[in-house]
Order: structure tokens, then C-alpha cells, then sequence
């Protein structure tokens, strides 16, 4: 590298800069290394990630062909790459679920080339283990087939896309969320995550819940999409769809027992920010055609995207975390 020659006056001396100074002087290697708030996100949850790989033998990943369960499996190939993903993709199919995730969820697995485990609740429904609820919605009665799923499996980390921003009881939650043998989840038993150190120790028959995404927001989900160009199921942008209002949430008419007498079914744009069960997720009125129309949508919103949308979240203040003491998501 070239050095321009100092040229000393008579009389002076060369200026020399003092450590404050250099330090407050921008330099062009300091810019290079800043990251951004997204660049921050994504580096610790693929740090979370690979911790997983590091501290277990047996870890899975919850994959239903939501948008943050997307963006999950993307940093998870991304931590990995150019090796093949090491985790298994874990699904609870409630029978109910949106025919396009379906499909996404499968051409994903086929392009990636990982294993998927489906725990079905239509067979369990089948065979009497479980009984179909009055109100026609099974998200609660996942819990079952996803207990079942990870003993069966020998699973020891399952890894979830579950945010602090989403709802209160997931805001108390850590990062490595301890479980018992039973899958129940005790708020008491938190542990604490300082400097980003996560404890994934667990008796036999624990298992330990893994959240990399708990620290983003529903707007950073889809900035995160919107820079790294990732696809999402059509649902999550404006479209026609045939819909009728229950309990102020425009839902989808299907087998699970809708619409019912004085339910009308009309045809609306709309689109869905988050996707569970047909019978209790609910569609937002919107003219979001692209990821940058949503961002802005979005970002303007007042209630998260569970609160405005999930009607299995309404059964009671306490509805979440009473189905995450039992062992849910």
C-alpha cells in the first residue's frame, strides 16, 4: 500500500492523532464488520442453532410450512450449509391444516432432501385416543401426537419458531426451554441464559425446547424474507378466498364444521399472518400483494398477529400457557 509523504513546514510540528481521536475516526475495515439489526438476529439464532448440534444427539425441527417456521429451517440450512442439513423436520398434521402448507411443507422436504416425521391427529382421533372437540378445532389436541412423537423418535432438542412477541406466556419462555418427562413446561424451572451461554443438560426422558427465533418480531420475519428473498406459501399475500365471520375473525368454510347456521360465506381479499388450524385461524381484510406491502402493513399493526388472528388464544386469559404446561408448542 502506498503512503502519501508527510511534508513538514518550517516552524510546526506534524499533527499526530491521540488514541480518543483515532478511535472516534471512522475507518473503512470498521464499517466492513458492522452489522445491522438483522445481521445481529441472524447470527444469534445460527448460533443457537448449532448449539443444538453441539449439545444434542437427537434434534428435530418443527416444520409446518409457516412463515416462521420458514425462516427457522432457512437459518438452520443456512448454519450448516454447504453440508446437508443435520436435523430431521417434525410436523403435527391436525387434519385441518391449509391444503397449500401441505403442499409447501412437501416440496420443501423434497428439495432439501431431509427426513420428515408426520404425528397425525386424525389417527388418533381414529383409533380413540383422542375425541374431536365440541367447537370443531384440534390445535389443542396436537399436544398428544407431539409427546408421543418426540419419546417415540428419541428426540432430545426440538427446536420451535416460536417469539417473545407473539403472545405473553411464550415472553416468559427461554431460549433452551427445559421440559419434563411428561413434556410439561414449568415456568419455575427457567434456567438463566447469560452472555448468550445456553444449558441444554436434561435427565433421561427431559427434553429441551429450542427457540432461535425468541428475540425477533413478526416485522423482522418479514424483512428477514424480504432480504433473503425467501418463497411463503401464497396464503400469506392477498387473495380471493371464500370466508364467513365468527367471533370477529373472518374464517376459511371446511370439513372441520363451518360455517354454521346464520354464517354467511362471502368472498373477500384477504390474507393470513399467521396459519394453524382452518377452524381457528382467521384472515385479515388486506391488498398485501408483495413481501414489501406486508412490511409496511405489518409495522402499522397494533395487535400481534396471534392476538388479532388465533381463536384457540381466546378460550381463556391464561389459553396459552395452560396448553404449554400440558406440553404444547
Amino acid at each position: 500500500m502506498r503512503v502519501a509523504p508527510v511534508t513538514a513546514v518550517v516552524g510546526t510540528s506534524p499533527a499526530v492523532e491521540t488514541p480518543a481521536e483515532a478511535t472516534a475516526r471512522p475507518s473503512a475495515g470498521r464499517a466492513a464488520y458492522r452489522l445491522d439489526h438483522l445481521d445481529h438476529l441472524e447470527a444469534e439464532a445460527i448460533h443457537v442453532v448449532r448449539e443444538v448440534a453441539g449439545q444434542f444427539e437427537r434434534p428435530v425441527i418443527l416444520f409446518s410450512g409457516g412463515k416462521d417456521s420458514v425462516v427457522m429451517l432457512h437459518l438452520a440450512v443456512k448454519a450448516f450449509a454447504p453440508s446437508p442439513l443435520p436435523f430431521a423436520l417434525l410436523h403435527v398434521d391436525t387434519g385441518h391444516n391449509f391444503p397449500e402448507l401441505l403442499d409447501y411443507r412437501d416440496a420443501t422436504v423434497a428439495r432439501l432432501g431431509v427426513r420428515l416425521v408426520v404425528a397425525s391427529v386424525q389417527d388418533y382421533i381414529d383409533d380413540g385416543r383422542l375425541r374431536e372437540r365440541p367447537d370443531g378445532t384440534r390445535n389443542p389436541l396436537q399436544t398428544v401426537p407431539l409427546l408421543d412423537a418426540i419419546s417415540g423418535n428419541r428426540f432430545d432438542a426440538v427446536l420451535g419458531g416460536g417469539r417473545r412477541d407473539e403472545e405473553k406466556a411464550r415472553a416468559k419462555e427461554r431460549v433452551f426451554s427445559i421440559r419434563d418427562a411428561f413434556g410439561a413446561w414449568d415456568p419455575r424451572r427457567q434456567r438463566p441464559e447469560l452472555w448468550d451461554l445456553y444449558n441444554g443438560r436434561h435427565a433421561p426422558g427431559e427434553h429441551v425446547r429450542v427457540f432461535p427465533l425468541s428475540n425477533w418480531t413478526e416485522v423482522d420475519v418479514w424483512r428477514y424474507v424480504e432480504r433473503e428473498r425467501i418463497e411463503l406459501p401464497d396464503l400469506y399475500y392477498a387473495h380471493e378466498r371464500e370466508v364467513f365471520l365468527r367471533d370477529g375473525m373472518w374464517l376459511t368454510a371446511g370439513e372441520w364444521g363451518g360455517p354454521r347456521a346464520g354464517e354467511t360465506p362471502e368472498v373477500r381479499t384477504v390474507r393470513y399472518r399467521t396459519v394453524g388450524d382452518m377452524s381457528c385461524t382467521g384472515a385479515v381484510d388486506s391488498d398485501a400483494l408483495t413481501v414489501a406491502d406486508v412490511v409496511l402493513e405489518v409495522a402499522g399493526s397494533r395487535l400481534t398477529e396471534r392476538g388479532a388472528t388465533r381463536a384457540d388464544d381466546r378460550l381463556s386469559e391464561a389459553a396459552m400457557e395452560d396448553r404449554k404446561k400440558e406440553g404444547y408448542f
